[in-house]
């Protein structure tokens, strides 16, 4: 079946097309810019054809050949004017469509009971769905609460929220009931729509997890997921959703002309009242925590985040690298980069003999204060030491970190054990040059709450200081190994007499 997806570049598009690949589909994405695809792991099996919905021209030549359309865009971050915007774009593509032959129209909408007054987000996201019917092309809307996954704007804020406050004021709306729905779930019913026959008009199916919670239950229970303390909520009925969105602004990285539709949408319960979706389909939706758990998961989508694009193909909850520079949640790093006449080799032996006897290549007796102040409150310390002096394998426990990953001859990735606020990562590369190897030293932290973000900033200082003394100790190592070797040094153009100093680059930020 050939299939056209709006929105590809989105957070639900960008993990919809792959499964519709994966099923093997012939995929069509249609995007105002094409090239922001170029770099997912799927942009080879896809057609991408340049098309926007908000231009009304060349809309039917982009879905020529197409028998279902998903439409899966908004216009909400561009301000007050997102209403007539969204519905004279489902408008257009609705009358492209009918033109072009498409035989199905499957887009996802927002719950919230027709009778009530609903907020501008909620009311249009149900006029977009009546006006994409008006051309007479069967549409299949679904209508879902928050979604439950990492980059979704409504988990990122729920996330954000719970891990930065300890103790909130908020509006009376957290007493609100929702439904929320897991991103895998949302990702399977968009599926299952293709196999569906609903017939023809406009069919609306609710769709929802299996918990009904209050927005101040969903804070609790993200933090039981994450480890963090309960958390003191006080509902108060002075703060306008206004106040609301710009005090979000302040303590989220999400952007305010998101957040405050968003936060006025919250005062609707949203909750399933039409269960055939439930009955029709053969999906069993998650519960909320489990759906948290998975969007939280750190195994593999944040452990270096340079490789969230990994998970294209796997859990959709995860973060992927197409995701909005404020999804994800908050990671800290120090890198350092430095270049040396040393083989890549002697580098990599260099960095996989840390910890031990070794040590940790200067201010051994901070390491000892460390590992003392672990072992006082519960940890492991220093006292497990190495396997073996210079070999390391996965698993293996090096002092109070563990071996998360090697590349033999390239990489190598420590896991912190110690009891920390946060979760943290040390990580070097290597790689060869023609002038000897570069080396980059990485050290990630993932804050748990509001104690984990003061934990990194308190000791920046002296991070910088074990840092940069940690990679100029590994370089020298290095050297020195290389330079048993007067051959091999020699052979290489360039090389520093014994008194040069080699420069090293420092980065030390924040990812979100």
């Amino acid at each position: 079946m050939q299939i056209a997806v709006t929105g590809a570049t989105g957070y639900i598009g960008g993990r919809l097309v792959p499964q519709l690949v994966g099923a093997g589909h012939d995929v069509v994405c249609l995007a105002r810019s094409p090239a922001k695809l170029a770099d997912r792991p799927w942009f080879d099996d896809v057609t991408v054809r340049e098309a926007d919905v908000t231009v009304p021209e060349g809309l039917v030549e982009s879905l020529r050949g197409c028998s279902v359309a998903y439409y899966l865009v908004h216009s909400m971050g561009m301000g007050s004017g997102f209403r007539d915007a969204d519905r004279r774009a489902a408008l257009d593509f609705g009358e492209a469509a009918a033109q072009a032959g498409v035989r199905r129209i499957v887009y996802l909408g927002g719950l919230g009971a027709e009778g009530d007054a609903l907020s501008p987000h909620l009311a249009s996201r149900h006029e977009v769905g009546r006006a994409l019917a008006t051309a007479g092309v069967p549409v299949t809307e679904f209508r879902a609460a928050v979604i439950i996954g990492s980059g979704s704007v409504s988990f990122e804020m729920l996330r954000h929220l719970t891990q930065v406050l300890p103790a909130m004021t908020t509006p009376k709306w957290v007493r609100t009931r929702c439904q929320p729905i897991a991103i895998r779930d949302v990702l399977a019913y968009l599926s299952a729509a293709l196999d569906d026959d609903p017939g023809d008009g406009h069919t609306v199916y609710e769709i929802g997890g299996s918990d009904v919670l209050t927005y101040e239950a969903m804070m609790q229970g993200y933090a039981a997921v994450v480890g963090l303390p309960r958390r003191l909520i006080v509902p108060v009925p002075v703060l306008s959703p206004g106040l609301s969105s710009l005090w979000i602004g302040l303590v989220t990285p999400l952007p305010v002309a998101i957040a405050r539709p968003l936060v006025d949408s919250l005062r609707h319960e949203v909750v399933v009242e039409d269960r055939t979706a439930a009955e029709r389909f053969d999906i069993e939706p998650i519960g909320f925590r489990e759906a948290v758990a998975l969007a939280v998961d750190s195994a593999d989508g944040m452990r270096a985040p340079t490789r969230w694009s990994d998970a294209e193909f796997a859990d959709p909850a995860r973060p992927m690298k197409a995701d909005p520079a404020w999804s994800g949640g908050t990671v800290f790093k120090d890198r350092r980069t430095s270049a040396t006449p040393a083989g890549a080799a002697d580098v990599f032996w260099a960095f996989s003999r840390i910890g031990g006897d070794v040590g940790y290549y200067g201010f051994a007796w901070a390491w000892k204060i460390r590992g003392l102040l672990d072992t006082v409150v519960g940890g492991v310390g220093l006292r497990r030491g190495r396997r073996h002096p210079t070999e390391v394998r996965p698993g293996d426990s090096v002092d109070f970190w563990r071996v998360a990953m090697v590349e033999a001859g390239r990489r190598l990735e420590l896991s912190a054990e110690m009891k920390l606020p946060g979760e943290a990562w040390l990580v070097w590369t290597v790689e060869p040059t023609d002038r000897g190897a570069s080396v980059a030293q990485e050290a990630f932290f993932v804050p748990r709450g509001l104690f984990g973000r003061l934990y990194w900033y308190a000791l920046l200082p002296i991070h910088g200081l074990i840092f940069g003394r940690m990679l100029h100790g590994i370089v020298a190592a290095a050297e020195q190994r290389a330079g048993d070797r007067p051959e091999r040094m020699a052979s290489e153009p360039g090389s520093p007499t014994e008194d040069a100093v080699i420069p090293s680059r420092s980065d030390t930020g924040e990812i979100r």
